[in-house]
């Protein structure tokens, strides 16, 4: 059954003339006839009584009214959701990040996002990368921000990964530390210090980057969080690596950033992924925009 067939049929019994029904419209009285006596035929009852001055609702047709706005108003409000969907008067966005890229990167980009679509909720999923792109797998978040090094490639059969920005290393020491002063430091001179790290398993943190130096570092301190790390190295109990995204939100006069020779920083790139295959809900779209304009620093 054709809808617009429903709104014919609608105007027409609220109009009692097919003319002023047509009028409108903007179709022809013939045109709405024809309408009616397709409808009249699908449904097998006839559904207005041919007047000598206009037309009028026979039982079948006042049964069909109440169905028939019933179901045009479902339709408008289905447009109209719709609409608020494509307009971003509605709708959600779950957003999954790390956590140095939530230290500025990705609120910054939530703020902006807030600011201009006010009336989408959003939420945010902090995690692993590995565990994020898990939850993007299972739909249960619509983009990730994730942490991506070249020795570590993701499945890009499954996700579509976008580069958005680089993330540089540095190293976090001491404020009275031997080399606090320097403009940057190769790791190899850090090679007897204690280290703290998220893991013990180098090969899964940003340490990893010392065994390409040369060295094993000793870890003395496993944790996670990078105000308990910050807060060990001010101590002096150790040295550790912090990403920049990190260091932005990050000002300690008991601590010195210190930038890496460029042959021992780890290269670390921060990339979006959504599913490849999968229509991004328009948030998603919108969304990015302001956080390419966060990673550049509009």
């Amino acid at each position: 059954m054709d809808m617009a067939w429903l709104d014919v049929f609608r105007t027409a019994a609220h109009l009692g003339s097919f003319t002023a029904a047509g009028d409108r419209l903007g179709f022809t009285q013939s045109a709405v006839s024809r309408q009616i006596s397709t409808l009249e035929a699908e449904l097998g009852v006839p559904l207005f009584d041919r007047l000598a001055r206009g037309v009028r609702l026979t039982e079948h047709g006042r049964a069909l009214l109440p169905h028939a706005e019933a179901l045009l108003e479902r339709l408008d409000t289905t447009r109209r959701d719709l609409a608020a969907l494509t307009d971003l008067g509605a709708g959600r966005l779950r957003v999954g990040a790390f956590d140095s890229a939530n230290a500025a990167l990705v609120p910054g980009a939530l703020a902006a996002f807030r600011a201009a679509h006010p009336d989408v909720a959003l939420t945010l999923t902090e995690g692993l990368s590995a565990h994020l792109l898990t939850l993007l797998a299972e739909a249960a978040i619509d983009l990730a921000v994730v942490a991506a090094y070249p020795e570590h490639p993701y499945d890009t059969e499954q996700f579509d990964i976008r580069p958005l920005t680089e993330d540089p290393v540095l190293v976090a020491l001491p404020r009275r530390h031997r080399l606090a002063r320097r403009r940057r430091v190769r790791l190899a001179e850090l090679a007897d210090e204690p280290w703290i790290a998220v893991s013990r398993r180098t090969e899964t943190t940003l340490l990893a980057a010392c065994v390409r130096s040369g060295f094993q570092p000793r870890i003395e301190y496993e944790v996670a969080g990078w105000t308990a790390k910050l807060g060990l190295v001010a101590a002096g109990l150790g040295v550790t690596l912090i990403p920049a995204l990190a260091a932005r939100a990050t000002v300690r006069p008991d601590l010195a950033l210190v930038a890496l020779h460029p042959d021992d920083t780890p290269v670390r790139r921060v990339c979006t992924a959504t599913r490849r295959g999968h229509h991004p809900p328009p948030a998603v779209t919108a969304f990015l925009t302001h956080l390419r304009a966060a990673a550049r620093g509009d």
